[in-house]
C-alpha cells in the first residue's frame, strides 16, 4: 500500500545509490558504487565498522587461488552438504571476485599474517581491523555515512521502482529521508535477538522492507542454524570445538556429539546439560589459537576457566539466516531483486547459489558478502546512470506498512498500544526451541505458524505511541515476518536437505531438488523454482542417495 510522505524530515538528502547496512556487504557495495562514479549514501543501524557479526570476531574467507584443482576441490566440498542446490557458475564467480577483492584489501594495507613458508595467509580476516579499514576506504571514496540511523521503510516511484528510504537517528530522534535512484539492502540476516555474538542488530529489517516493496525471498527453510557457545557467553565461534570432547554432567562422553553433529548436542540439551572441553588441541596449538581468535577466549578468562583443561557448560544459540542460506531472492548476476531499483547483498540475500541448503560462519558467507556487495554496488551505479537527466524529479511514496501507518485519529483510538517486548518473546518462543526449529515436524510447524500468524494480525492492529518505540516495533514485525516465511517454506519442503531436518520426512528426495520462493505479508505464499541445471545435478544426487 502506497502512502503520501509527510515533509517533517530533519534531514532530506539525494543520492544515486543508497546502501542500507554497514557490514562487509554494505561497505563493499558502497565502495564499488562510488568507484563507478556514483554519489553514494550509506545508512547503518549502528556505527558503520563496528556493528554486526563480522565486526565482532575473526572471519574465515572462501579464498582459493586460481588453481584448477584447488578450485574444483573447493566447489565439490560443499555440494553434498548443501543438498546439491548450489550453482557452479555462481561458485566460480564468487571465487574469482573474492580472490581479487581480498588481494585488494592487502593493497589497502590490511595486515595479513604469513604462513610457515613466509607466504601471505589470506583465508581469514579479523573483524575489527577489517571493518575499520572498510569504513576508511568508503570515506576516502566519497561515501556519506549516516551512523546510528536505521532505515524504516523503502520509497518507490509511480512505476513501482525503489527510489530510496526513510528512517530515524537512534541518538537524536531526527527523521531522515534519502531519495535515491537505486537502493541496496545489505542489512544482514535475522538471529531473532538470540544474544549470539554481533547479532543484536540483525533482526530481518531488510527482508521486511524489501517484501513491502514486492520483493521475493528464497531458501527461507534453510534458516535454522545454531551456533555452539558457552552457556555463560554470547560467543558462537565454533571452529575450535573441532578439538572438543562433549560430555554429560557426570563427565562421561556423549556418543556421536561433535561440532559437525550438533543435532546430537541439541537432542541431549532437551534432557540435560552438555559440557565441553577443548582437550584435543595439542599444547603447541593453543598459543596460535588464542592469537587467531582472542575474543573466543575472553569469556573463559573472565570466568577463570581454562577451556583446554576444564570442562564448561555449552548451549546452542539460534543464528537463523545469519548462518543459514535463505534471504532476498536475486534474479540475475547484477544481484538485483525481483523489484526494479532494489538490489540485495550479503546475508540479506540468499546464499543458496553457492552454498545450497547449508553453510556455517564466515567462509562462504564472507566471500559472498565481498562479492555480492561488489556486484550490487557496480550494478546499482549503472542502473542509476541509465535513468537519465530527469531521475531526480520522480515522485516517491512510502511503502512501509506494519506499525508505520498512523491513519486517522479515530483509527488510532481503535488500535491498541503495541507491547513490543511481548511480541519479541512470543516469536522467540516459536523459533528458539530445538524441538520446534532444529527438529521440525509437520505438526510443530503448523502449530507455530498458527501462533505467528496471530502475532502478525496483532501487529497489524496495533499502534506505537512514539517515534522512540518505532524502531523496536519494526524489528519485532521483521522477526515475525521472517519466521512466517521460514516455517511456511519448511512445511512445503517435505524432506530433509541441507540444514532443514524434517523428522516426518527424514530422507533426501531427488524429486524436491529445487528452490522454494516465498513472499507475501498478510498472506504468505510459497512456490517451487526449478534449478537451472537440474539434469546435471540430478545425476549427482542420484549417486548420493
Amino acid at each position: 500500500m502506497l502512502k503520501t510522505l509527510t515533509t517533517d524530515f530533519e534531514l532530506d538528502l539525494e543520492s544515486d545509490v543508497l546502501v542500507i547496512g554497514g557490514g562487509p556487504a554494505g561497505t563493499w557495495a558502497a565502495w564499488s558504487a562510488a568507484s563507478s562514479g556514483a554519489r553514494v549514501i550509506l545508512v547503518d543501524k549502528g556505527y558503520c565498522g563496528t556493528t554486526g557479526c563480522a565486526a565482532a570476531s575473526g572471519n574465515g574467507v572462501w579464498y582459493v587461488p586460481p588453481d584448477p584443482e584447488a578450485r574444483e576441490t573447493a566447489k565439490a566440498s560443499r555440494e553434498s552438504l548443501g543438498g546439491f542446490l548450489s550453482d557452479r557458475n555462481w561458485m566460480d564467480r564468487v571465487l574469482n571476485q573474492t580472490y581479487i577483492n581480498v588481494n585488494q584489501l592487502a593493497k589497502w594495507g590490511y595486515p595479513f599474517p604469513t604462513d610457515d613458508e613466509g607466504k601471505p595467509y589470506r583465508r581469514s580476516l579479523q573483524g575489527p581491523e577489517y571493518m575499520r579499514l572498510m569504513r576508511r576506504q568508503i570515506q576516502r571514496a566519497g561515501v556519506k555515512i549516516l551512523d546510528n540511523s536505521p532505515a524504516l521503510e523503502l520509497l518507490v516511484d509511480e512505476d513501482g521502482a525503489v527510489a530510496g528510504a526513510t528512517g530515524v537517528n537512534r541518538q537524536t530522534g531526527e527523521k531522515w529521508i534519502v531519495r535515491s535512484q537505486s537502493t541496496i539492502i545489505a542489512t544482514g540476516g535475522c538471529a531473532f535477538l538470540s544474544k549470539a555474538l554481533g547479532c543484536n542488530v540483525l533482526t530481518g529489517d531488510g527482508y521486511l522492507m524489501a517484501a513491502e516493496a514486492g520483493a521475493e525471498m528464497s531458501g527461507m527453510e534453510f534458516s535454522n542454524a545454531y551456533g555452539i557457545s558457552p552457556a555463560f557467553s554470547s560467543v558462537t565461534k565454533t571452529l575450535f570445538y573441532n578439538w572438543a570432547t562433549f560430555t554429560y554432567e557426570d563427565g562421561s562422553v556423549i556418543p556421536g556429539a561433535s561440532s559437525h553433529r550438533r543435532s546430537v548436542i541439541a537432542q541431549t540439551l532437551l534432557q540435560q546439560p552438555v559440557y565441553a572441553i577443548i582437550d584435543k588441541a595439542a599444547e603447541s596449538m593453543r598459543v596460535s589459537m588464542r592469537l587467531a581468535q582472542p575474543n573466543f577466549f575472553l569469556p573463559f578468562d573472565r570466568a577463570g576457566i581454562d577451556p583446554f583443561t576444564q570442562r564448561f557448560p555449552v548451549t546452542l544459540r539460534l543464528e537463523g539466516t545469519v548462518r543459514g542460506t535463505g534471504g532476498i531472492r536475486i534474479v540475475d548476476e547484477s544481484c538485483s531483486s525481483s523489484v526494479r531499483g532494489l538490489y540485495a547483498a550479503g546475508d540479506a540475500a540468499t546464499r543458496e547459489l553457492i552454498c545450497g541448503g547449508f553453510t556455517g560462519g564466515g567462509s562462504h558467507n564472507a566471500a559472498w558478502a565481498i562479492s555480492s556487495g561488489y556486484w550490487s554496488g557496480k550494478s546499482a551505479a549503472e542502473y542509476s546512470r541509465s535513468l537519465g537527466e530527469h531521475k531526480t524529479q520522480r515522485l516517491v511514496l512510502g511503502v512501509g506498512e506494519v506499525v508505520l501507518q498512523s491513519g486517522s485519529v479515530a483509527c488510532r483510538r481503535r488500535h491498541r498500544s503495541l507491547a513490543t517486548d511481548e511480541v519479541i518473546q512470543a516469536v522467540q518462543a516459536e523459533v528458539f526451541p530445538y524441538e520446534k526449529n532444529y527438529f521440525r515436524t509437520e505438526q510443530g510447524l503448523t502449530e507455530s505458524l498458527g501462533k505467528l500468524n496471530h502475532l502478525w494480525q496483532e501487529l497489524r492492529s496495533s499502534q506505537v505511541r512514539s517515534d522512540k518505540e518505532l524502531i523496536r516495533a519494526r524489528e519485532a514485525a521483521a522477526m515475525v515476518a521472517t519466521a512466517r516465511w521460514m516455517y511456511s517454506s519448511a512445511i512445503e519442503r517435505k524432506e530433509s536437505r541441507g540444514m532443514h531436518k524434517h523428522l516426518d520426512y527424514p530422507e533426501l528426495d531427488a524429486n524436491q531438488q529445487h528452490h522454494l520462493i516465498s513472499g507475501g505479508l498478510d498472506r504468505v505464499w510459497v512456490k517451487v523454482q526449478p534449478l537451472e541445471s537440474t539434469e546435471k545435478s540430478l545425476s549427482k544426487i542420484g549417486a548420493a542417495v
